[in-house]
């Protein structure tokens, strides 16, 4: 079991009364006597606040499992955020389809959804709940009501560090928002509690608005890995790169400069490395890795559901695969990959680039029917078992430790390459080429066989690449995306537009639609173009 963090672990349940009675969440009961004046005034609330903070990615519900959703009108285990935003930057591409026949999650991978899909839904409430529950943390903890709880001396500096890493959170969910859904509305600590009409923001606001957040509370984060599973100042400086390296697509001005900037600031800051072998990145003690920058934690006891790291290590298993390798009680038969996506690898076999991690056994390559997990090669990648080959803490096999890396240092390393080759100033081609090889190095198990020479280091290839070193990591739409590979016929896939052999999409499909349910609920928001 990750003991690690059991203290904020085990808080969970406090906080799920705690929040029932803080958040303007409708769907919320408060339950006891706890009141939003009595928590705050005791210092030792603070933690499990913040811990509800950030489990609420990675649960999403008050009791753990089922029982006591978050958000009403959805399957408990369907509205988890992990789960939803795996949803939204996997299935859509050609890394993954979903077997299941579940309301309209096929209309997700065919492209054809539209503005009444239920997942689609799930995941901008998902955003919008973390964002309320952020937004209820820095409302209750301000200066001025810190002082009159008599949080003083060194507790109040350390709810400062708390108040920029709920920032970030918040950030972190914007940023999500304004990559799927483009113009949404802005809600912060400053509005009212209770119903009101959120104005509907531009993108390019949305955008400074992250900004602006991230750089401002740089100073409050802890320095670079003070606290494994808290956000600090190069989780801050990892989402800044991301947002630079999108901002063509999220305001139409290029930021690549900005964006090696950043890259920088993570590199040279000396707290992370590469782990020296890929597969451990996904096991269930990858909280051991120097790589990952900023994780969503997982405890097979302590955040249990049916999203999150649960569902991709399940949701992967099938056919003639054995749960047991996997560290889990049994598969769901959910993913398998299409054949397009397998030809980015020279060598599907896994023997040279360790990331090919595919099982194929009884699997066709061709993703013939959409609803045959066999049609198909699977993906072995996530599991809940250490690197000592131990299963996970849950005896019971259904709930994974295996932490989900949203950033990690490769990334920052390809960041700083495509920004490069996009014009960006302040890094250098031989520089960039160096961070890719070392890339692909760990790739090939050491070896520099996989190593590229400078006329190979192209856009083209850093979109191949990525797809190669991010399989399943919630990253894979937003690329195809920026590469303008997502929609149009430049890149085709098995079931793209629902045909077999794939077919070319709108160019309105680069944003989901809002719900129709957020309109008829909030009628000062504009639909996205091309959705009724």
């Amino acid at each position: 079991m990750k003991i690690r963090h059991l203290q904020k672990l085990t808080a969970i349940t406090l906080i799920g009364l705690l929040v029932a009675v803080s958040s303007c969440k409708k769907n919320l009961t408060p339950q006891g006597q706890v009141t939003t004046a009595n928590v705050y005034t005791n210092f030792s609330n603070y933690l499990p606040i913040v811990a509800k903070l950030y489990t609420a990615f990675a649960i999403s519900g008050q009791a753990g499992g089922a029982g006591n959703p978050d958000i009403a009108g959805i399957d408990e285990g369907f509205s988890n955020y992990l789960r939803e935003l795996f949803n939204m930057e996997e299935i859509t591409t050609d890394e993954a389809s979903i077997v299941w026949n579940d309301g309209t999650v096929h209309t997700l991978h065919d492209m054809t959804f539209n503005s009444q899909c239920e997942f689609i839904g799930a995941m901008y409430d998902r955003i919008y709940y973390e964002i309320s529950l952020d937004n209820e943390f820095l409302r209750n903890t301000t200066p001025a009501l810190l002082s009159k709880n008599g949080i003083t001396g060194a507790d109040a500096t350390t709810v400062t560090q708390y108040r920029a890493e709920a920032r970030f959170l918040r950030a972190l969910a914007y940023y999500h928002a304004i990559d799927l859904f483009g113009n949404v509305p802005l809600v912060t600590e400053s509005d009212p509690v209770g119903v009101f009409f959120p104005q509907q923001k531009t993108r390019t606001e949305i955008f400074n608005y992250v900004e602006s957040e991230l750089k401002a509370i740089d100073g409050d984060l802890g320095v670079p890995r003070f606290s494994y599973g808290h956000a600090d100042k190069a989780a801050a400086w990892t989402l800044l790169a991301k947002l630079y390296l999108n901002a063509k697509v999220f305001t139409g001005t290029d930021r690549s400069t900005d964006a090696i900037t950043y890259a920088n600031k993570i590199i040279t800051s000396g707290g992370y490395t590469l782990e020296p072998h890929f597969k451990n990145l996904f096991l269930a003690d990858n909280n051991k890795s120097n790589e990952i920058i900023f994780p969503i934690e997982s405890d097979g006891l302590h955040t249990q559901g049916y999203g999150g790291m649960t569902y991709v290590v399940h949701a992967q298993i099938g056919g003639s695969m054995n749960p047991a390798d996997f560290g889990v009680n049994g598969g769901w038969a959910g993913f398998h990959t299409t054949p397009q996506y397998v030809s980015l690898f020279s060598d599907p076999s896994g023997n040279t680039d360790k990331r090919a991690m595919f099982y194929t056994a009884g699997q066709t390559l061709s993703m013939t029917d959409e609803y045959t997990f066999t049609a198909g090669y699977a993906v072995a990648k996530f599991k809940n078992v250490t690197s000592t080959g131990v299963a996970g803490s849950d005896p019971t096999g259904n709930f994974v430790d295996t932490d989900f890396p949203m950033f990690r240092l490769a990334d920052v390393y390809l960041i700083y390459a495509e920004a490069v080759l996009r014009g960006g100033a302040g890094g250098d081609p031989a520089t960039a080429l160096s961070y890719v090889n070392m890339v692909r190095t760990r790739a090939y198990d050491g070896s520099t066989a996989g190593n590229i020479t400078a006329s190979q280091l192209t856009l083209p290839f850093m979109i191949a690449e990525r797809g190669r070193e991010f399989l399943f990591e919630m990253q894979r739409r937003t690329d195809l995306v920026r590469f303008g590979e997502l929609t149009g016929n430049t890149y085709l896939w098995q079931w793209k537009g629902g045909v077999l052999n794939g077919t070319s999409v709108s160019d309105n499909l680069n944003l989901m639609p809002i719900p129709a349910a957020q309109i008829v609920t909030n009628p000062t928001l504009k639909q996205n173009p091309g959705y009724n």
